[in-house]
């Protein structure tokens, strides 16, 4: 059978990390490759509780269909809370999402034609680059030091560059590398961004997960001119299965996103935004998110002695902050994929870091996820990965 399909298709590849997934379903296999919350972590009972509650108490409503832009409640319990974070914000200024995912994807629909430039960071999430290539977008990636992206390159590219349409950046707990960017390099940023007057996508899944070092406002914080975009979520900080997001802009550029959410899907999950407003009601996310932050710091912490101890001295790598990713960074000869490959023969997964670079190279490099697995599990793993890596490294 053949079927004319858009020319967009020839862009739209599937994720390296569902590939590994498959792999990684069987339980004989110590995965560091997606970035899963641990799921012993899910507060179940509440969850059962409030899931209770909200058909007894709401149910036909909960049941029903809402306004797209989201359950009223649900948003502002998510505007209280972006002003915790140094964000002023009401409800109107929140649409909820399928997760940050959904926000990426609409980002691009409504910023980018074929053939425009987006700036991202170098690596870059690899679900990003996924979803913009889609709409057959090329990439300039501007380098990241331990303070985040390099702003005199930035300012260069966006001179030089009338392409360029959007920029994308992770400043918290960088994903894949882990970075997060200093008070001032996002204060520089905003400078040039308003300088050139380019749209921000600033995603921050992991923003909530810091386990040192003092807390650093968001890059909407220092936004004046409603050119910064904000993608959150509760898939890393209650659980991603509700696949609940949202995003935080200025009035008019929101009403973008939800007209297109609106001929997209039309809503979110009804019962699964309730049943997140009820939880936030009910209970003290503060304290879940700080259970969780003692667990994966610990986990962190194990993954980076056994990186000290038992890693060829030449591997370079960098301690997290927060978020759920360490970066290495192998010697220019070792390949991450080829590794991957010697690694599942172990029983062990990762993901290659090559795919975190949208116009390719950088195959010395993988990313390790110390969340998911327990503790006695990333000794294990992290053993056997070093051996792998002793061998290959002769």
């Amino acid at each position: 059978m053949t079927l004319k399909y858009a020319d967009r298709m020839e862009q739209v590849k599937g994720l390296e990390t569902r590939e590994i997934i498959k792999f990684i379903g069987k339980p004989d296999i110590i995965s560091f490759a997606g970035g899963l919350p641990a799921p012993e972590l899910f507060p179940l009972e509440e969850l059962k509780r409030i899931s209770v509650r909200v058909l007894e108490e709401d149910g036909s409503a909960a049941l029903q269909y809402v306004p797209t832009d989201g359950y009223l409640p649900l948003r502002k319990k998510i505007a209280e809370r972006m002003h915790k974070i140094g964000v002023k914000a009401s409800a109107e200024n929140i649409l909820i999402i399928n997760g940050s995912q959904q926000g990426i994807d609409f980002s691009g629909k409504i910023f980018l034609n074929p053939g425009d430039t987006v700036i991202c960071e170098k690596p870059s999430y690899l679900g990003a680059i996924g979803a913009f290539r889609a709409y057959q977008a090329q990439f300039i990636e501007i380098t990241i030091d331990n303070d985040g992206m390099k702003v005199e390159e930035l300012e260069k590219i966006l001179a030089t560059t009338p392409k360029a349409k959007l920029v994308y950046v992770t400043p918290d707990f960088q994903n894949p590398t882990g970075i997060s960017w200093s008070t001032k390099r996002r204060k520089d940023f905003i400078e040039v961004i308003n300088k050139y007057s380019i749209p921000v996508i600033e995603d921050n899944p992991y923003g909530e997960l810091r386990y040192e070092g003092e807390e650093v406002p968001p890059i909407k914080s220092f936004d004046t001119e409603g050119r910064v975009i904000f993608l959150g979520t509760f898939s890393k900080i209650l659980c991603p299965g509700f696949r609940i997001g949202w995003v935080c802009a200025d009035k008019e550029v929101l009403r973008k996103y939800t007209l297109i959410k609106e001929v997209s899907d039309l809503q979110c999950n009804t019962m699964a935004q309730r049943e997140i407003a009820f939880f936030l009601n009910e209970y003290n996310i503060e304290t879940h998110i700080e259970k969780l932050k003692q667990v994966y710091k610990r986990r962190r912490d194990i993954m980076i002695r056994i990186i000290n101890e038992e890693f060829p001295s030449e591997v370079k790598f960098s301690i997290p902050e927060g978020g759920l990713f360490a970066w290495i960074e192998l010697p220019e000869e070792v390949n991450g994929r080829e590794l991957l490959e010697k690694a599942q023969k172990q029983k062990v997964a990762f993901v290659p870091g090559g795919c975190f670079y949208p116009n390719g190279g950088h195959e010395n490099s993988i990313r390790l996820n110390f969340s998911n697995m327990p503790e006695e599990k990333i000794v294990v793993g992290m053993k056997r990965l070093a051996r792998i890596l002793k061998e290959e490294m002769g």
